[in-house]
């Protein structure tokens, strides 16, 4: 059987609750404290989990010896300290995304939690979706063949935040297309709008570029008059199509193609040939990604299992939107991005 681990959850407002949740569903977690400085929100789960002990001071659980895990959903601007602190105090961390405001935070975070001996791990929740784990699947198994460029849509009408639309919705896309192409981008080119808030951008374009030479792009937005959750991607031998919001056949793979003919004339006049073949909707795993996060974290601690999310991932998501946020300045400028040093 395995370990039992015990954890507190900081934050119980929007995301929270899930967490909470999730672990109290988990037979390995102990579900032991919630924090939360709203006396509204700590009485909604005093309610339904009259077990749990409630606290407006995050440092009570920090206090707690026996305390194994915290669980940080708070927003960004908090990370910093209540990570250094739950790390501090010898405690294991799950954070929201994203990790950190700068990435010099995530790389002091990062030191700190090696010095201790501690995890920490992102919840980009995404990276445990079924369909993201099967285009992973496909990525690493060259089905796309060379993938040439992949392109995301994330839009929607609301929910405004204090943090710009960059840090409220580029976490889960640049998350994303890393994991499926299992690398960083070298660059970042962005361009923003604030329409609604004059110092608050509602609307953004993102270029990545990476290594491998995929071409990515994202665009996000809070002013839509329909939600999309919608990402492509275009390669030599297949492309496929994830799209969130469809009940069914969230993912459909198409055997489709460009190939380059090799005659003198086609060659002269750019002339190609189309390849249509079937679609095909994969089986996927329809787990809830959260159960597999909290899963995933006490693995990591009990057996040192390497997560979807580590802070090496959290610091190279940060580094893209501190990044973006320079292009922005600089009206679309290219970026290089520099990862801190591990």
């Amino acid at each position: 059987m395995d370990e039992t681990l015990s954890v507190g959850v900081v934050g119980a407002g929007y995301w929270g609750p899930n967490l909470i949740r999730n672990f109290g569903a988990h037979p390995s977690w102990d579900m032991k404290w919630v924090a939360d400085t709203n006396d509204v929100h700590l009485s909604k789960i005093g309610k339904i989990y009259p077990a749990i002990a409630l606290t407006k001071d995050y440092r009570d659980l920090l206090k707690d010896a026996a305390l194994d895990a915290v669980a940080i959903a708070t927003p960004v601007e908090f990370h910093y300290d209540m990570v250094r602190a739950a790390l501090e105090a010898g405690k294991h961390v799950l954070v929201e995304k994203p990790l950190t405001s700068t990435t010099e935070e995530a790389r002091r975070l990062r030191e700190l939690a090696r010095s201790r001996g501690k995890t920490i791990m992102v919840d980009h929740t995404f990276l445990y979706n079924g369909a993201v784990e099967h285009l992973r699947q496909l990525a690493s198994e060259k089905s796309f063949g060379n993938i040439f460029y992949i392109d995301s849509v994330r839009v929607n009408l609301g929910l405004f935040q204090n943090s710009d639309v960059i840090y409220d919705l580029a976490p889960h896309d640049v998350s994303i297309i890393n994991h499926v192409l299992n690398e960083y981008p070298v660059s970042v080119s962005a361009n923003a709008g604030a329409c609604v808030y004059s110092d608050l951008h509602d609307v953004a374009f993102l270029t990545l570029r990476y290594p491998s030479g995929v071409l990515a792009h994202a665009h996000l937005s809070w002013l839509s008059p329909v939600k999309i959750r919608k990402l492509s991607i275009a390669g030599s031998n297949r492309m496929a199509i994830w799209d969130d919001v469809e009940p069914s056949e969230k993912v459909k793979v198409y055997d489709k193609g460009v190939e380059l003919r090799t005659d003198e004339e086609s060659v002269y006049r750019r002339m190609v040939s189309y390849r249509v073949g079937d679609m095909h909707a994969p089986a996927l795993d329809t787990t809830e990604a959260l159960t597999k996060v909290v899963n995933a974290f006490h693995r990591a601690i009990t057996t040192d299992e390497r997560t979807k999310a580590t802070v090496d991932d959290g610091l190279a998501v940060v580094a893209v939107l501190e990044a973006a946020h320079a292009s922005v300045v600089q009206r679309g400028a290219t970026i290089t991005l520099d990862y801190p040093a591990d």
